[in-house]
């Protein structure tokens, strides 16, 4: 027997036991308590890291740890009963979806974590809707029941009513509240029961107590008609039998979970260590490997391929996270086919850039533990890739693929970042540009008109989490962070004409000699605001000059004089725009006329005529899209109104409406947190330059 076709076997059923696995949720659901749970019963740690101890393993940033929160998504390895599991533990806060974004795109199944009390917040929404986008299989697990309010009925029924998947409910509750000790396995019929015990002795199973048992009978025979009423397999079976046995009930329960028909829903409370160890088999039973996702699609000179989880087939993988760390740029990687060994030279397709690999890492959060290859359906770090960046595809050179890389989401909150001392500007620079290395939903910019380093980002505490990173990370740089400045413009509400200008030096030598006459207008030919407001760019020079009174090359010069002028405007300094300027008449002097005097003459005489043509200022304005719950749409009207916005109109969409309407851009200062706010962190918005309008006098 060939040993390369035994290798290959091998290699491909170690692929089936693979479980690429991400952790969804609101803020403060337990998403890192679970992770933390799931490291503990499965070795890979040797003891229970606790959030508010700042002792976990996934949340190894110290603003994670100073704040109570996950910011970074984190990746971990573990095996359970022969699977090996690479679990991302993802963002909850809204600010951080982008992370989520990127994460959802490498992994093949989720667990969805929801709190027993508040059952489906609106992050929760948010990443399930996500999740949806990129067709990732879920389980979900409801999480805090030994909680004052804990329940696990109301919490399926707001999976039901506001995420519209089937629920179904896999276990019942023994005990509420501070008595939960335990489960109902209801595939299994038998008790799942944990004592205050630590490690995996505190697990015990028995038969389902007594005063539990018909109400555990009744969502059993619920549970058989609901997956009979969407599986044909488990129908035919229920009709003939009346029942479903334990193995068809699975089977469809992980057909169902695949196909996103149905979401499987488990319980427990991560915090006392009860109902990880079912949630663990759920994750080997119902979601999928490498092996049973579809094969992933890439573009290969113009044409669309495929490319199977083979890890005989061409190399293949797609860079979702970069982090630059004091060892080293780590690069983490999906490998989606092919085998990647240490030493290896790979080519990121986008760029044409080749790359060679130092080292592959199997990555423990902040650890790592060196491995000489990785296959397809693997999840590792490497070193060496020193230009790849989130979203680049990295493959064999002879091979080339380009996977369709994550889009990173529009800013939506913009500051100033300014070094308080001259001399580290370039080290600001450079840290700016790493954090956007790192994370390509933040975007550095300089400003062209107002001078200053510009961050945007997807909201305030995203902000703050980058500002204060660098500060970390900067060796004593210190940064002031303030609100940008808004690029203002002005305009000409009314015109004049016949404005002549005499331009006369005489001081030794040859002399300057211009003489213009211009006429200026609006150059959209109104009066007023609405006219200004229709000329929010441009400039346009004309000349009626007849008979040679100005050469051609003079009328070039005043051209170019008045454009000098339009750079400071008279009210302000700024830049002034929606201008026509016609030159109707001059004279020149036969010794003392040159460029220079007419480029002179049309400078100052334009500066003239600006401060007799009624200037108007004009403020920058975004159109502005907000998509909010319909009970929402009242208090985000008159947020919009005290912005000085103009609401256009207001559309229906499915429960939600989409509210357009135009705002000034000094007024979206803090928009996203306020809408956030008011809409329970549910409400979106997108905003894109609309011109400029008329500032209020």
């Amino acid at each position: 027997m060939r040993t390369d076709l035994v290798t290959t076997t091998t290699a491909t059923a170690a692929i089936a036991t693979v479980r690429n696995l991400g952790i969804l949720a609101h803020v403060d659901a337990g998403k890192t308590t679970v992770t933390e749970r799931i490291l503990f019963l499965t070795g890979a740690t040797h003891k229970r890291g606790e959030v508010h101890e700042g002792t976990t393993v996934t949340d190894c940033d110290p603003q994670e740890r100073d704040r109570g929160i996950t910011i970074f998504a984190a990746a971990v390895s573990c095996s359970w009963d022969g699977h090996r599991i690479n679990l991302i533990d993802t963002p909850g806060h809204v600010d951080f979806a982008d992370e989520v974004e990127r994460s959802l795109r490498v992994l093949d199944g989720a667990v969805a974590v929801f709190d027993a009390v508040a059952g489906v917040e609106p992050q929760s929404e948010s990443v399930w809707r996500q999740a949806d986008r990129h067709g990732v299989p879920r389980i979900a697990f409801v999480n805090k029941l030994d909680r004052a309010g804990a329940d696990l009925d109301a919490a399926v029924a707001s999976i039901r009513e506001r995420l519209h998947p089937a629920p179904l409910a896999v276990q019942l509750p023994i005990g509420r509240e501070d008595g939960f000790t335990g489960v109902v396995d209801l595939l299994g019929m038998r008790a799942l029961t944990w004592t205050d015990g630590p490690g995996p002795d505190g697990y015990r199973e028995g038969p389902v107590p007594e005063e539990l048992r018909e109400e555990a009978e009744r969502r059993r025979r619920a549970l058989d008609e609901a997956v009979a009423g969407l599986h044909p397999g488990a129908l035919e079976e229920f009709c003939d039998h009346g029942s479903l046995t334990p193995g068809t009930l699975a089977a469809a329960l992980r057909d169902l979970t695949r196909t996103g028909e149905a979401v499987v829903v488990l319980c427990g409370s991560a915090y006392r260590n009860r109902g990880i160890e079912p949630l663990l088999a759920a994750v080997t039973a119902y979601l999928p490997s490498p092996l049973d996702v579809p094969a992933v699609r890439g573009e290969r000179d113009g044409a669309e391929q495929e490319r199977a989880a083979d890890p005989a087939g061409p190399f293949a993988a797609l860079v979702f996270k970069v982090n630059a760390t004091a060892t080293g740029r780590l690069t983490y990687l999906r490998i989606y086919s092919g085998t990647l060994r240490k030493g290896d030279t790979v080519l990121d397709a986008g760029t044409k850039r080749t790359e060679r690999i130092a080292r592959i890492l199997r990555v423990q959060a902040d650890r790592h533990a060196e491995t000489d290859s990785a296959t397809a359906g693997d999840i590792v770090a490497v070193v060496g890739a020193k230009a790849a960046r989130a979203g680049a595809t990295l493959c064999t050179p002879a091979d080339p693929l380009v996977l369709e890389p994550t889009v990173a989401a529009d800013p939506v909150v913009t500051v100033a970042v300014e070094a308080r001392r001259a001399i580290d500007t370039d080290r600001l620079a450079a840290a700016l540009a790493r954090l956007a290395e790192e994370d390509p939903s933040l975007v550095v910019r300089t400003d062209p008109e107002t001078g200053q380093r510009v961050l945007s980002g997807m909201g305030e505490l995203h902000l703050e989490v980058a500002v204060e990173k660098i500060r970390q990370t900067g060796q004593g740089l210190e940064v002031t962070v303030g609100r940008p400045q808004v690029a203002y413009r002005e305009t000409v509400s009314a015109g004049v004409t016949g404005l002549v200008h005499r331009h006369v030096k005489q001081d030794g030598g040859a002399g300057q000699f211009a003489h213009v006459v211009i006429d200026v207008a609006p150059l959209a030919g109104g009066e007023g605001g609405e006219g200004a407001q229709a000329a929010a760019e441009g400039f346009e020079f004309r000349s009626t000059v007849t008979g040679g009174r100005v050469p051609k090359e003079y009328v070039q010069a005043v051209e170019a004089g008045c454009r000098d002028a339009l750079a400071d405007g008279p009210l302000g300094g700024h830049p002034v725009t929606g201008v026509l300027v016609t030159l109707t008449d001059g004279a020149t002097h036969a010794k003392d006329s040159s460029d220079l005097a007419f480029r002179t003459a049309g400078r100052l005489a334009l500066r003239e005529a600006l401060r007799r043509c009624r200037p108007l200022l004009l403020e920058p304005v975004t159109e502005v899209t907000v998509t909010v719950p319909e009970d929402a749409v009242g208090g985000v009207l008159g947020d919009l109104a005290a912005r000085r916005g103009r609401v256009h109109g207001s559309a229906a969409r499915g429960g939600t409406a989409v509210v357009t309407a135009t705002v000034p851009l000094a007024e979206l200062f803090g928009y996203a947190t306020r809408l956030r706010s008011r809409t329970q962190g549910r409400g979106t918005f997108t905003a894109r330059p609309a011109g400029y309008a008329p500032a209020p006098q």
